[in-house]
């Protein structure tokens, strides 16, 4: 009776386990309203409303994972519902904001560019789901969310200081075109994943986060955008002046695929020598 007792307690404790963390998919689904809410802020013509919204998609998406491992509730779920969510979030939302806004002035151009951004997440989301995860330390190419905020506040600087012109929309051709070129890059960023908040940091740490906050308060599409193109540039910047990771720092695709290699052979020899 008592070996039954256990029994059901055993089931219900794998039943609860088979359930869904509510917590940091909370957040994961407010950074897919927050970028749905974008596009159709985009089809009624209210584009900085988009923008916003994208920046606000971004942040929750900065903080669904950090919840996560900070309250223990990582799952598989919740990486693969992000990992969709951010496809539409920092993907298809700035391209379809992008193009409602100036990109269909260049008509085949135009909806080619935004698709190429679009097709370009997708492919930098599939690497880093396939990478190597021995060192948080850097990414390879720039991350989307990164991408879609350098978009997203170029078009809310353009927006909120009323600026027009045929320069505008060429633009947000040439925004597109740079950043679908910089997520597929091989150029290092600083993931900032290694960072721990639980710890203690310098003061100097946290009176520079509360000056970047107070600068925020003041313009904050300008402060926002200068903000997500230095970051844009800290990879090139490693690159061109040689200041490269060490190879066990940065995650590549190619260590899958030498592995996958190895295991053919050895497989293949194994078969061999049962012969």
């Amino acid at each position: 009776m008592e070996t039954g007792k256990k029994i059901h307690k055993l089931e219900r404790a794998d039943r609860g386990r088979k359930g869904i963390y509510i917590l940091p998919n909370l957040f994961t689904t407010g950074s897919l309203f927050a970028a749905f809410y974008a596009i159709v802020q985009a089809t009624n013509g209210f584009y900085e409303h988009s923008a916003i919204a994208i920046v606000v998609a971004a942040v929750l998406d900065s903080l669904d994972g950090r919840v996560a491992r900070m309250t223990n509730t990582v799952s598989d779920f919740g990486k693969e519902y992000d990992s969709l969510v951010d496809l539409v979030a920092f993907g298809l939302a700035p391209a379809l904001v992008f193009y409602a806004w100036g990109l269909k002035d260049f008509g085949k151009i135009g909806w080619l560019t935004a698709f190429i951004y679009v097709a370009t997440t997708a492919l930098r989301l599939a690497r880093f789901n396939t990478q190597d995860t021995k060192s948080d330390k850097y990414f390879r190419g720039l991350p989307c969310p990164a991408a879609a905020v350098l978009a997203a506040t170029t078009l809310w600087t353009v927006q909120s200081y009323g600026l027009t012109g045929t320069w505008t929309v060429v633009t947000a051709l040439l925004v597109m075109i740079l950043l679908s070129a910089a997520m597929v890059s091989s150029f290092p960023y600083r993931s900032f994943k290694d960072l721990d908040l639980k710890n203690r940091v310098p003061f100097m740490t946290l009176l520079a986060l509360v000056l970047v906050f107070v600068l925020i308060s003041f313009d904050p599409p300008v402060v926002l955008l200068l903000l997500s193109v230095g970051f844009a540039l800290s990879g090139p910047i490693l690159w061109l002046f040689g200041k490269k990771p060490e190879s066990s720092d940065i995650a590549d695709e190619d260590d899958f695929e030498a592995d996958d290699e190895v295991t053919e052979i050895g497989t293949t020899v194994s078969g061999v020598d049962k012969l």
